[in-house]
């Protein structure tokens, strides 16, 4: 699989996240930004990310993944610390 069609499962699957994906063949690093992820926890955040790739992991076609998820007030906060 190519970084641009997991972003693809990904925004189709997750309503009003941006996704930034790097990787390639069946390893990604996954950076979601969205409001769905507000009052979740870190573990929650995850198992919805997971669960829009399941079929995608049951597969194969992606086996090694990292994620990494932030609501819109902690990207912008992190992006600013990152400068």
């Amino acid at each position: 699989m190519q970084p641009n069609e997991v972003k693809a499962l990904l925004e189709s699957r997750i309503d009003g996240c941006e996704f930034h994906i790097q990787g390639e063949g069946c390893n990604f690093q996954v950076i979601a930004v969205g409001e769905a992820f507000e009052g979740l926890s870190p573990v929650k955040r995850q198992q919805l990310v997971y669960a829009a790739l399941s079929d995608e992991i049951a597969s194969g076609a992606l086996h090694a993944i990292s994620i990494k998820t932030f609501t819109p007030t902690q990207w912008q906060t992190a992006s600013e610390n990152a400068q």
